[in-house]
Protein backbone atom coordinates (compact mmCIF):
# COMPACT_ATOMS: atom_id res chain seq x y z
CA UNK A 1 0.00 0.00 0.00
CA UNK A 2 1.45 3.37 -0.97
CA UNK A 3 2.56 5.73 1.78
CA UNK A 4 0.17 8.41 0.62
CA UNK A 5 -2.93 7.68 -1.37
CA UNK A 6 -5.67 9.92 -2.71
CA UNK A 7 -8.68 7.62 -2.77
CA UNK A 8 -11.18 10.15 -4.04
CA UNK A 9 -12.20 10.12 -7.67
CA UNK A 10 -11.82 13.92 -7.86
CA UNK A 11 -8.80 14.77 -5.75
CA UNK A 12 -8.46 18.38 -4.72
CA UNK A 13 -6.14 20.58 -6.75
CA UNK A 14 -2.96 21.69 -4.99
CA UNK A 15 -4.30 25.19 -4.24
CA UNK A 16 -7.94 24.29 -3.52
CA UNK A 17 -9.21 24.88 0.00
CA UNK A 18 -11.11 22.39 2.09
CA UNK A 19 -14.22 23.43 3.93
CA UNK A 20 -13.50 20.63 6.40
CA UNK A 21 -10.34 18.65 7.15
CA UNK A 22 -10.86 15.53 9.27
CA UNK A 23 -7.80 14.08 11.01
CA UNK A 24 -7.83 10.53 12.41
CA UNK A 25 -10.43 7.92 13.12
CA UNK A 26 -10.98 5.38 10.35
CA UNK A 27 -11.33 1.64 10.82
CA UNK A 28 -13.65 -1.32 10.29
CA UNK A 29 -16.59 -2.46 12.43
CA UNK A 30 -17.67 -6.07 12.61
CA UNK A 31 -21.34 -5.94 13.59
CA UNK A 32 -23.05 -8.86 15.31
CA UNK A 33 -26.83 -8.67 15.71
CA UNK A 34 -28.16 -10.18 18.94
CA UNK A 35 -31.48 -10.25 20.75
CA UNK A 36 -30.08 -8.71 23.92
CA UNK A 37 -26.82 -7.14 25.06
CA UNK A 38 -26.08 -10.01 27.44
CA UNK A 39 -24.17 -13.28 27.32
CA UNK A 40 -26.57 -16.22 26.81
CA UNK A 41 -26.50 -19.27 29.05
CA UNK A 42 -25.07 -21.58 26.39
CA UNK A 43 -21.63 -21.41 24.81
CA UNK A 44 -22.92 -20.36 21.38
CA UNK A 45 -25.91 -18.73 19.74
CA UNK A 46 -27.08 -18.37 16.13
CA UNK A 47 -27.15 -14.78 14.86
CA UNK A 48 -27.99 -13.04 11.57
CA UNK A 49 -25.10 -12.67 9.10
CA UNK A 50 -22.04 -11.02 10.65
CA UNK A 51 -20.86 -8.15 8.45
CA UNK A 52 -17.88 -5.80 8.21
CA UNK A 53 -18.44 -2.08 7.65
CA UNK A 54 -16.06 0.81 7.01
CA UNK A 55 -16.46 2.78 10.21
CA UNK A 56 -15.14 4.70 13.24
CA UNK A 57 -15.73 8.31 14.11
CA UNK A 58 -13.45 10.12 11.66
CA UNK A 59 -14.91 8.03 8.88
CA UNK A 60 -18.44 9.00 9.91
CA UNK A 61 -17.67 12.71 10.11
CA UNK A 62 -15.77 12.76 6.80
CA UNK A 63 -18.45 10.82 4.92
CA UNK A 64 -21.16 12.91 6.59
CA UNK A 65 -19.70 16.24 5.51
CA UNK A 66 -18.96 14.83 2.05
CA UNK A 67 -22.59 13.71 1.64
CA UNK A 68 -23.78 17.16 2.74
CA UNK A 69 -21.78 18.69 -0.10
CA UNK A 70 -18.86 20.14 1.88
CA UNK A 71 -15.40 20.02 0.31
CA UNK A 72 -13.90 17.48 2.65
CA UNK A 73 -10.40 16.08 3.13
CA UNK A 74 -9.65 13.09 5.38
CA UNK A 75 -6.20 12.04 6.59
CA UNK A 76 -5.22 9.16 8.86
CA UNK A 77 -2.98 6.15 9.38
CA UNK A 78 -4.05 2.98 7.55
CA UNK A 79 -2.83 -0.60 7.58
CA UNK A 80 -1.61 -2.52 4.56
CA UNK A 81 -4.22 -5.20 5.16
CA UNK A 82 -7.69 -6.39 4.15
CA UNK A 83 -9.54 -3.80 6.32
CA UNK A 84 -7.34 -1.06 4.86
CA UNK A 85 -8.20 -2.07 1.32
CA UNK A 86 -11.89 -2.19 2.25
CA UNK A 87 -11.61 1.42 3.43
CA UNK A 88 -9.80 2.60 0.29
CA UNK A 89 -12.39 0.93 -1.93
CA UNK A 90 -15.24 2.62 -0.04
CA UNK A 91 -13.72 6.09 -0.33
CA UNK A 92 -12.95 5.62 -4.00
CA UNK A 93 -16.56 4.56 -4.63
CA UNK A 94 -17.99 7.78 -3.15
CA UNK A 95 -15.19 10.15 -4.23
CA UNK A 96 -13.98 11.09 -0.74
CA UNK A 97 -10.55 12.75 -0.85
CA UNK A 98 -8.36 10.66 1.49
CA UNK A 99 -4.61 10.57 2.18
CA UNK A 100 -2.90 8.23 4.60
CA UNK A 101 0.34 7.13 6.19
CA UNK A 102 1.19 3.48 6.99
CA UNK A 103 -0.20 2.20 10.30
CA UNK A 104 2.55 0.05 11.85
CA UNK A 105 0.12 -2.22 13.71
CA UNK A 106 -2.51 -2.36 10.98
CA UNK A 107 -6.01 -0.93 10.59
CA UNK A 108 -8.06 -0.48 13.81
CA UNK A 109 -11.10 -2.72 14.28
CA UNK A 110 -14.20 -2.87 16.45
CA UNK A 111 -16.68 -5.64 17.18
CA UNK A 112 -20.11 -4.16 17.91
CA UNK A 113 -23.07 -6.04 19.35
CA UNK A 114 -26.39 -4.53 18.23
CA UNK A 115 -29.64 -5.63 19.91
CA UNK A 116 -33.17 -5.76 18.51
CA UNK A 117 -33.82 -2.15 19.66
CA UNK A 118 -30.78 -0.86 17.76
CA UNK A 119 -28.68 -0.28 20.88
CA UNK A 120 -25.04 -1.22 20.63
CA UNK A 121 -22.02 -2.19 22.71
CA UNK A 122 -18.60 -1.82 21.13
CA UNK A 123 -15.33 -3.68 21.73
CA UNK A 124 -12.82 -1.21 20.31
CA UNK A 125 -9.40 -2.28 19.09
CA UNK A 126 -7.24 0.80 19.59
CA UNK A 127 -4.14 -0.76 18.12
CA UNK A 128 -2.18 2.36 17.13
CA UNK A 129 1.00 2.58 19.28
CA UNK A 130 0.75 5.14 22.08
CA UNK A 131 3.62 7.19 20.64
CA UNK A 132 2.21 7.29 17.09
CA UNK A 133 1.56 10.93 16.12
CA UNK A 134 0.43 12.57 12.90
CA UNK A 135 3.58 14.25 11.48
CA UNK A 136 3.24 17.95 10.89
CA UNK A 137 5.27 17.56 7.69
CA UNK A 138 2.41 15.42 6.36
CA UNK A 139 -0.67 17.17 7.71
CA UNK A 140 0.62 20.76 7.90
CA UNK A 141 -0.03 21.60 4.23
CA UNK A 142 -3.57 20.27 4.64
CA UNK A 143 -4.12 22.37 7.77
CA UNK A 144 -3.03 25.46 5.83
CA UNK A 145 -5.78 24.84 3.27
CA UNK A 146 -8.59 24.09 5.75
CA UNK A 147 -11.38 26.44 6.80
CA UNK A 148 -12.32 24.09 9.64
CA UNK A 149 -10.57 21.08 11.21
CA UNK A 150 -12.23 18.15 12.95
CA UNK A 151 -9.83 16.26 15.22
CA UNK A 152 -11.39 12.90 16.00
CA UNK A 153 -10.69 11.47 19.42
CA UNK A 154 -7.68 9.54 18.21
CA UNK A 155 -4.41 9.98 20.09
CA UNK A 156 -2.52 10.37 16.81
CA UNK A 157 -3.78 13.98 16.53
CA UNK A 158 -3.51 15.06 20.18
CA UNK A 159 -0.72 17.56 19.51
CA UNK A 160 -2.51 19.37 16.67
CA UNK A 161 -4.81 21.56 18.77
CA UNK A 162 -2.11 24.16 19.44
CA UNK A 163 -0.97 23.99 15.81
CA UNK A 164 -4.50 24.80 14.65
CA UNK A 165 -4.80 27.61 17.20
CA UNK A 166 -1.60 29.18 15.92
CA UNK A 167 -2.95 28.98 12.37
CA UNK A 168 -6.25 30.51 13.43
CA UNK A 169 -8.25 27.49 12.23
CA UNK A 170 -11.34 26.55 14.30
CA UNK A 171 -11.44 22.98 15.58
CA UNK A 172 -14.27 20.61 16.45
CA UNK A 173 -14.09 17.23 18.16
CA UNK A 174 -16.31 14.47 19.53
CA UNK A 175 -15.14 12.92 22.81
CA UNK A 176 -17.99 10.38 22.81
CA UNK A 177 -18.79 8.70 26.13
CA UNK A 178 -16.87 10.59 28.84
CA UNK A 179 -17.37 10.63 32.60
CA UNK A 180 -16.34 14.27 32.86
CA UNK A 181 -13.12 13.41 34.70
CA UNK A 182 -11.00 10.84 32.83
CA UNK A 183 -7.85 12.81 31.92
CA UNK A 184 -7.29 10.84 28.72
CA UNK A 185 -10.00 13.01 27.11
CA UNK A 186 -8.62 16.35 28.32
CA UNK A 187 -6.70 17.34 25.16
CA UNK A 188 -9.92 17.08 23.15
CA UNK A 189 -12.39 18.32 25.78
CA UNK A 190 -10.36 21.45 26.57
CA UNK A 191 -8.55 22.04 23.29
CA UNK A 192 -11.37 22.31 20.73
CA UNK A 193 -13.62 25.24 19.81
CA UNK A 194 -16.66 23.00 19.31
CA UNK A 195 -16.92 20.00 21.63
CA UNK A 196 -19.45 17.20 21.23
CA UNK A 197 -19.92 14.27 23.61
CA UNK A 198 -22.39 11.61 24.61
CA UNK A 199 -24.38 11.94 27.85
CA UNK A 200 -24.65 8.13 28.16
CA UNK A 201 -22.33 8.03 31.18
CA UNK A 202 -22.88 11.40 32.84
CA UNK A 203 -26.70 11.40 32.43
CA UNK A 204 -28.19 14.16 34.63
CA UNK A 205 -24.70 15.61 35.18
CA UNK A 206 -24.47 16.58 31.50
CA UNK A 207 -25.12 20.32 32.11
CA UNK A 208 -22.37 20.45 34.75
CA UNK A 209 -19.90 18.63 32.49
CA UNK A 210 -20.63 21.08 29.65
CA UNK A 211 -20.05 24.00 32.02
CA UNK A 212 -16.70 22.48 33.00
CA UNK A 213 -15.69 22.06 29.35
CA UNK A 214 -16.42 25.72 28.62
CA UNK A 215 -14.89 27.03 31.85
CA UNK A 216 -11.63 25.08 31.62
CA UNK A 217 -11.15 24.95 27.87
CA UNK A 218 -11.45 26.85 24.61
CA UNK A 219 -14.94 25.74 23.63
CA UNK A 220 -17.19 28.34 22.09
CA UNK A 221 -19.91 25.73 22.22
CA UNK A 222 -20.30 22.34 23.95
CA UNK A 223 -22.95 19.73 23.17
CA UNK A 224 -23.99 16.53 24.93
CA UNK A 225 -26.22 14.20 22.91
CA UNK A 226 -28.57 11.92 24.84
CA UNK A 227 -30.17 9.66 22.25
CA UNK A 228 -33.96 9.60 22.42
CA UNK A 229 -33.82 12.19 25.22
CA UNK A 230 -32.44 14.86 22.91
CA UNK A 231 -29.36 17.01 23.48
CA UNK A 232 -27.92 19.70 25.74
CA UNK A 233 -26.09 22.74 24.36
CA UNK A 234 -24.02 25.40 26.13
CA UNK A 235 -22.55 28.53 24.49
CA UNK A 236 -19.58 30.41 25.96
CA UNK A 237 -21.44 33.68 25.56
CA UNK A 238 -24.17 32.36 27.90
CA UNK A 239 -22.30 30.12 30.40
CA UNK A 240 -25.27 30.23 32.77
CA UNK A 241 -27.73 28.76 30.26
CA UNK A 242 -27.61 25.09 29.27
CA UNK A 243 -30.38 24.57 26.74
CA UNK A 244 -32.13 21.26 26.18
CA UNK A 245 -33.41 20.30 22.74
CA UNK A 246 -35.74 17.33 22.12
CA UNK A 247 -34.98 14.44 19.82
CA UNK A 248 -37.05 13.89 16.71
CA UNK A 249 -39.11 10.83 15.95
CA UNK A 250 -37.27 8.69 13.34
CA UNK A 251 -39.04 8.36 10.01
CA UNK A 252 -37.97 4.69 9.87
CA UNK A 253 -37.85 2.05 12.62
CA UNK A 254 -34.66 2.24 14.69
CA UNK A 255 -32.45 -0.68 13.65
CA UNK A 256 -28.91 0.44 14.51
CA UNK A 257 -27.61 3.37 16.56
CA UNK A 258 -24.04 3.00 15.27
CA UNK A 259 -22.97 6.30 13.72
CA UNK A 260 -25.87 8.39 15.05
CA UNK A 261 -23.57 10.68 17.04
CA UNK A 262 -21.33 11.36 14.03
CA UNK A 263 -24.43 12.13 11.95
CA UNK A 264 -25.58 14.62 14.60
CA UNK A 265 -22.18 16.35 14.64
CA UNK A 266 -21.96 16.83 10.88
CA UNK A 267 -25.49 18.15 10.41
CA UNK A 268 -25.18 20.48 13.43
CA UNK A 269 -21.91 21.98 12.16
CA UNK A 270 -23.10 22.05 8.53
CA UNK A 271 -26.04 24.18 9.63
CA UNK A 272 -23.81 26.35 11.81
CA UNK A 273 -21.43 26.96 8.88
CA UNK A 274 -24.42 28.16 6.86
CA UNK A 275 -25.32 30.72 9.54
CA UNK A 276 -28.00 28.74 11.34
CA UNK A 277 -28.98 29.64 14.88
CA UNK A 278 -28.76 27.25 17.82
CA UNK A 279 -32.30 25.95 17.41
CA UNK A 280 -31.73 25.21 13.72
CA UNK A 281 -28.39 23.50 14.40
CA UNK A 282 -29.77 21.28 17.15
CA UNK A 283 -32.81 20.35 15.06
CA UNK A 284 -30.59 19.51 12.08
CA UNK A 285 -28.38 17.33 14.29
CA UNK A 286 -31.40 15.53 15.71
CA UNK A 287 -32.87 14.87 12.26
CA UNK A 288 -29.56 13.53 10.95
CA UNK A 289 -29.00 11.33 14.01
CA UNK A 290 -32.48 9.85 13.69
CA UNK A 291 -31.89 9.25 9.98
CA UNK A 292 -28.73 7.27 10.78
CA UNK A 293 -30.59 5.03 13.24
CA UNK A 294 -32.90 3.83 10.46
CA UNK A 295 -30.13 2.07 8.54
CA UNK A 296 -28.10 -1.04 9.26
CA UNK A 297 -24.34 -0.62 9.52
CA UNK A 298 -22.21 2.08 11.05
CA UNK A 299 -21.93 4.67 8.27
CA UNK A 300 -23.49 2.96 5.26
CA UNK A 301 -25.95 5.76 4.46
CA UNK A 302 -25.52 9.50 5.12
CA UNK A 303 -28.19 12.15 4.88
CA UNK A 304 -27.72 14.55 1.96
CA UNK A 305 -28.14 18.31 2.06
CA UNK A 306 -31.36 18.02 0.07
CA UNK A 307 -32.78 15.36 2.41
CA UNK A 308 -31.80 17.37 5.47
CA UNK A 309 -33.33 20.56 4.08
CA UNK A 310 -36.56 18.75 3.19
CA UNK A 311 -36.84 17.26 6.67
CA UNK A 312 -36.22 20.63 8.31
CA UNK A 313 -38.82 22.31 6.08
CA UNK A 314 -41.27 19.65 7.18
CA UNK A 315 -40.47 20.61 10.77
CA UNK A 316 -39.33 17.15 11.82
CA UNK A 317 -41.44 15.10 14.15
CA UNK A 318 -40.75 15.76 17.80
CA UNK A 319 -40.37 12.66 19.91
CA UNK A 320 -42.84 12.41 22.77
Amino acid sequence: MAERSGAGSSRADADERYEVLVVGGCGVDTIVRVDELKIPGSDSVSVPPVRDYVAHTGNGVALGFHALGRRTKFVDFLGDDVPGRLILDRYASVGLDFDHLPAPEGTPRSVNLVDREGRRFSFFDGRHPADLLMPLAFCGPHLDRADHVHLSRSHVNRELFEVCRQRGVPVSTDIHVWDGADPSAHPWAYGADYVFMSAATVKERAPDVLRDIVARGRARLAVATDGADGSYVLQRERPDLVRHFPAVRPERPVVDSNGAGDAYVTAFLHTLFDGGDLDQCARAGAVSGAFACGHHGTHEVQITAAELAAALRAGGRLAK
